[in-house]
């Protein structure tokens, strides 16, 4: 720590904490938000989120014994001063770095981290396996999944809310409704929470916790009367949760430590068997004027002036992928009324916000519901629409069977913008879009397409306006393009067709997506040595160009395909296609540089690419190996 704290200079396990009185409660809370905001100035990531929770996360940590009972955080982007808190005080500056602190839960860092999450709405379903793991054991540690208003609203969040209502199973949640998840939420349940929180009884505070109270102690079981529950439901309006089988309290003011300290202790005390459901009302940002002022700006931040508020910004002066794929969307909607933008609570992560503020008719930000935005958007391409689902690529493996069995089955033309695909760098395996290509090119009817860089991607833009017999997907890295110049919406590219952007002899390297620059430096240094190879740009994983890749077998000794996803994707394709046409033979080498088979841990993208073998040093090497080796795949006439 770089600063000097009365009690958290102290605190090195949740077990320190229990030696505090509540007022010191108070001091620390203080404190270890103004540690969050420090370390975070220095290292970036999610502060918005943790500045809400630290009275709750210390209150927690104060009243029930961790890690014997099971704390389970929601995505994770709230855990930092849960990380402080326990053990890893002395590490929290090297958070999302190399080696460091992972920005989520993570089991294998810390044994107080009892389910890694870096995904929403997970919380209750893996709350409640816990829990009835506990009960199977006779086991009594309590079971607390701490989820956001925002990541509740997701189907998966009812789905278990069902479950455990049914279960007779001690459990608690609390709602951490802070009226914000990344961006604004939306849906019903955001309404619904917010008529909960327009009673006058949540305002008169201090007349609610002594109901509240009284509720626990005398009459918290199963054989509550029919007028306690009626009081119940009209004092804070959760009929929804009480029907689903939740004893439901709230909602409690999340910044009062004496009223967390009460609810908790009682929770935790009373014999019920069932789960409960708290309610608490925070504001994300609190305690840091800047983050309160600009809730959206400051969920992830770079590094930043703790005074000023002022984040460092990106040196690169060309435009971000997302930005490019946003502003060249809204040219065609200028022209095309049938376009329709939809993305699963990221607006500004996908640049969707730029294209809501241009068209907001024709913009759906669905919330934390990728499953939904799948099947929704099909429903429009049935109607002559044609809509985009801006979705990141890691988060559209949780619509994987939608969209299987409601676009590809049916043959709709749902375009998909896959953004953040490859490694995303610090925010490491849960974020990196690396299974994509295998997992959209493996469905028959799809076009899948990926941009070597910021003007293919306009290109492939463009391409997909006019596919309207079939599913297609175009993906694009995180980050800034390189720096070309940008081509006019007119610019299209013929359906399955690559291209080659160097001609060499002997050996072919064929990039798929982002790689291509690596490839390029890998030649010019191959170049030095005597070798001279071809260099292509697939473009296409499917359909691939068949006729080119013919062609390219047939001139040359070896091939090295190269991309930035798993086995089973472009290599894979194009492996097998050599292969049924027989070209396959004595003269022919064929090798695959893919991401390896292990999830590789947060670090600076270029070390990532690095350590997965995938940059130009490493493609170099494979080249001289695959001349030089005695494994060959052969080809024929």
């Amino acid at each position: 720590m770089n600063k000097n704290y009365k009690y958290l200079d102290n605190i090195n396990f949740p077990s320190d904490i229990k030696k505090l009185s509540q007022s010191e409660l108070k001091i620390l809370v203080k404190e270890l938000r103004e540690e969050l905001i420090d370390a975070v100035s220095e290292t970036g990531g999610h502060l918005g989120a943790g500045l809400g929770v630290v009275e709750l996360t210390v209150v927690l940590h104060y009243i029930f014994n961790t890690p014997n009972d099971k704390l389970i955080w929601d995505v994770g982007h709230q855990t930092y001063p849960h990380k402080i808190l326990t053990g890893r005080k002395d590490r929290i500056r090297t958070l999302r770095k190399g080696g460091g602190l992972s920005g989520f839960t993570k089991r294998s860092e810390s044994e107080y981290d009892p389910f890694g999450a870096a995904h929403s709405s997970t919380s209750i379903s893996s709350a409640l396996g816990i829990a009835v793991a506990n009960k199977l054991s006779n086991k009594t540690d309590n079971v607390i999944a701490v989820i956001g208003d925002g990541a509740i609203s997701a189907g998966m969040s009812y789905e278990a809310m069902n479950n455990a209502g049914s279960s007779k199973t001690k459990m608690i949640v609390i709602l951490n409704d802070n009226d914000m998840s990344i961006a604004k939420p939306v849906g019903a349940m955001r309404a619904y929470l917010a008529k909960i929180l327009s009673g006058k009884l949540y305002f008169s505070f201090r007349e609610t916790l002594k109901l509240i109270i009284s509720a626990f102690s005398k009459r918290f079981s199963k054989k509550a009367g029919k007028a306690e529950d009626f009081l119940r439901s009209a004092m804070t309006g959760g009929t929804l949760f009480n029907s689903m089988g939740f004893y439901y309290i709230g909602p409690i003011d999340g910044h009062d430590v004496d009223a967390l300290v009460s609810v908790m202790k009682n929770a935790k005390e009373i014999n019920y068997d069932g789960p409960i459901m708290i309610h608490i009302k925070t504001e994300k940002g609190k305690g840091y004027e800047f983050a309160e002022k600009s809730k959206d700006k400051f969920h992830g931040v770079s590094k930043f002036n703790v005074n000023t508020g002022i984040q460092e910004k990106s040196n690169s002066s060309t435009p971000s992928y997302t930005k490019v794929f946003a502003n060249t969307l809204i040219k065609h909607a200028e022209k095309d009324s049938k376009i329709i933008g939809i993305t699963a609570a990221m607006p500004s992560g996908t640049g969707m916000d730029l294209f809501g503020e241009k068209f907001p008719s024709r913009m759906f930000d669905v919330g934390i519901a990728e499953q939904h935005a799948v099947t929704f958007a099909a429903g429009l391409s049935t109607e002559g629409y044609k809509p985009y689902a801006a979705i990141y690529s890691t988060f559209l493996q949780r619509a994987y069977d939608q969209v299987v069995h409601d676009v590809a089955i049916q043959n709709l033309p749902v375009r998909f913008a896959i953004d953040r695909a490859g490694l995303v760098g610090a925010d490491g395996p849960t974020h990196a879009g690396s299974f994509d290509i295998t997992y959209l090119s493996t469905l028959p009817n799809f076009v899948v397409m990926a941009a070597s860089d910021e003007a293919e991607l306009v290109r492939m833009v463009n391409t997909s306006i006019d596919i309207n017999d079939r599913p297609s997907a175009f993906r694009y890295p995180r980050g800034n393009g390189i720096g070309v110049d940008l081509p006019s919406i007119d610019e299209k590219i013929e359906i399955g067709k690559g291209r080659v952007i160097k001609e060499g002899k002997k050996i072919a390297i064929v990039n798929f997506g982002a790689r291509l620059s690596e490839c390029l430096m890998a030649s010019e240094n191959l170049s030095k040595k005597g070798v001279n190879p071809t260099i292509v740009d697939a473009r296409f994983a499917k359909p691939l160009d068949e006729n080119l890749f013919w062609q390219i077998a047939t001139d040359h000794e070896a091939i090295i395909s190269i991309e930035e996803g798993s086995i089973g994707g472009f290599g894979s394709h194009l492996s097998h296609f050599l292969s049924e046409k027989n070209l396959i033979d004595k003269s022919l080498k064929f090798r695959s540089m893919i991401l390896p088979d292990t999830f590789i841990d947060h670090d600076k993208p270029d070390i990532m690419y690095k350590n997965a073998g995938l940059d130009a040093r490493n493609i170099e090497n494979k080249v001289f190996d695959t001349l030089n080796s005695k494994v060959i795949i052969k080809k024929s006439n």
